[in-house]
């Protein structure tokens, strides 16, 4: 009995242990030449309270990547998000003072892809099309 009591209460353990796999986003926006030496030195230098945030709104291995393809500068950001609710994080971020704060600083260096500024936004989505864990 005292065997069935300890392997009942291992599988509970580790099924709490267990988190589903976090959920991937990618997106891309161009980089304005006269604004890209700004843009990587504030991202050079993170500000502490932005980086709080983003891992308070349950973000982790957040990367911005740079390229350029014929003489355009593109940004691309990838992130993992391992919460409950992605527009509810989201929102809380965008309710941030200090987040606000540095996308005012962001925002004006990048140069949003045709179909997001259609739609208001900076960065246009992705869809992925392959995964390897």
């Amino acid at each position: 009995m005292k065997s069935i009591q300890c392997l009942l209460l291992a599988l509970i353990l580790s099924g709490c242990a267990t988190r589903p796999a976090p959920q991937r986003y990618a997106w891309v926006t161009g980089l304005k030449p006269e604004k890209a030496a700004y843009y990587r030195d504030l991202h050079a230098h993170p500000w502490p309270s932005v980086n709080r945030m983003i891992k308070a709104c349950n973000i982790q291995n957040f990367s911005i990547h740079e390229r350029e393809i014929n003489g355009q500068t593109y940004l691309f950001a990838y992130l993992e998000y391992t919460g409950k609710n992605f527009e509810a994080d989201m929102k809380r971020m965008a309710g941030d003072p200090e987040t606000v704060r540095w996308w005012k600083e962001t925002d004006p260096c990048q140069s949003p892809l045709p179909d997001a500024a259609a739609k208001g936004k900076i960065w246009g989505d992705t869809k992925e099309v392959y995964f390897l864990k």
